[in-house]
């Protein structure tokens, strides 16, 4: 029995397996044998004509165990080829085959049907003319567009995304001048209207004097892929938001309140802005909890938060659970005065809500303390300072008989 073994295909196929192209005398069909890397081989025969395709489990040596009928597309060949070491359709140049392949008698419509048959869309590029020698009839069932339709280069361009279209002909143009393969990734137009994401392969094929001859590459569809990894970005984005939330409230937790302090320091240092926070804490909560229950503890909480959200309008202003009962504020650019207006409002709608506290020793409804502490970044200190100044004058508050505000 002969074999044909060609150079390696430099594959990409689903489960990141590797293709070796087995040519096989077996009373005429031809023999692909497949190895998915981890030691295990399959044959697929294609028969007279290549119509049809047989695959089964095999040896190394392309010796059949069994044979079921399938379609040559279950082969989920979709491959980066290196089409200068390749021997494939007569869109390359065939005479690079060996002389064993001349013996057993390649038919190269063979190949052509393996090519044609598979997802990946084979294209030839005149680098003279910049026109194409050759483009798979797989664009059509792809884009809708009809193989004459692709004529030149022009056509390519055309049909593609507005927003991607100036990088990728730039990106494209500049890499084959210099000879460097490569690959983009691209919206393209179909027929219909619509976009379909598409991964360009490249390689380009030089002359004998090292000029560029031609662009030999494989259109592969990624819409699947990209609406994978657009999932997992958006997944990826809800966790991290995730991260920074507090799980019971909502507003930020301390996490995000340390790097939100941490980057308006830093702002109002350049600025020269001053910089204001707020250390708030739920008076006689652990009592709230004990004559009430914690699930009610959580949504008197949950309301607390609601209530101070509303007490901050601006969008820079960071409501946050600094932990347990206590909440903090961040207030950037601004100054004692303006900060102490947010606490009285916040502490006069807490007030007016009127939730009930039978057990509190301040009043029958919910009371909050407070500490304000306000900063000039750009005279010195850092965040830390800030929040344990509000610390120290929410104890004040405390100390105080609760149920007020204390700022330095």
């Amino acid at each position: 029995m002969s074999k044909l073994y060609n150079e390696r295909m430099r594959a990409q196929i689903v489960g990141e397996s590797v293709v070796f192209l087995i040519g096989t005398r077996i009373k005429k069909p031809w023999q692909m044998i497949m190895d998915d890397g981890a030691g295990r081989f399959s044959s697929a025969v294609l028969q007279e004509g290549g119509q049809r395709l047989s695959e089964a489990p095999c040896d190394a040596d392309g010796g059949i165990v069994a044979l079921n009928s399938a379609m040559l597309s279950q082969c989920r060949l979709d491959a980066r080829f290196d089409p200068a070491r390749t021997p494939i359709p007569e869109f390359w140049d065939h005479e690079a085959m060996s002389d064993d392949a001349t013996e057993i008698g390649v038919d190269t419509a063979v190949y052509k049907t393996l090519l044609e048959s598979t997802k990946a869309i084979p294209w030839k590029i005149d680098w003279a003319t910049l026109r194409f020698a050759y483009i798979g009839p797989q664009i059509e069932r792809l884009l809708g567009w009809s193989q004459s339709s692709w004529v030149g280069i022009d056509d390519w361009v055309e049909r593609m995304h507005p927003e991607d279209r100036s990088w990728v002909v730039d990106f494209c143009v500049a890499q084959s001048k210099a000879g460097v393969d490569h690959e983009a990734d691209y919206r393209a137009l179909t027929a219909e209207g619509n976009y379909v994401w598409i991964r360009d392969v490249v390689h380009v094929v030089r002359n004998d004097k090292g000029e560029v001859e031609a662009l030999v590459g494989f259109m592969f569809d990624i819409s699947e892929r990209k609406k994978n990894e657009e999932k997992l970005l958006r997944l990826q984005r809800e966790l991290e938001e995730l991260s920074y939330q507090d799980g019971l409230t909502g507003v930020a937790n301390r996490r995000l309140l340390d790097s939100v302090l941490e980057v308006e320091w830093a702002s109002a240092q350049r600025s020269g802005q001053p910089l204001s926070f707020i250390m708030l804490d739920i008076d006689f909560f652990k009592q709230y909890n004990d004559r009430y229950g914690h699930l009610a503890g959580d949504d008197c909480l949950r309301r607390v938060t609601q209530i101070l959200d509303s007490a901050s309008l601006r969008p820079r202003d960071v409501l946050g659970r600094f932990g347990g009962e206590e909440f903090a504020l961040v207030l950037p650019e601004t100054d004692r005065e303006a900060a102490l207006l947010v606490a009285e409002r916040s502490r006069a709608l807490i007030n007016d809500a009127a939730i009930s506290h039978q057990a509190s020793e301040t009043a029958h409804h919910i009371t909050v303390s407070m500490g304000v502490a306000t900063a000039s970044p750009a005279e010195g200190g850092n965040p830390a300072w800030l929040v344990e100044k509000a610390d120290q004058l929410l104890y004040l508050a405390k100390q105080n008989g609760r149920d007020q505000i204390v700022a330095d």
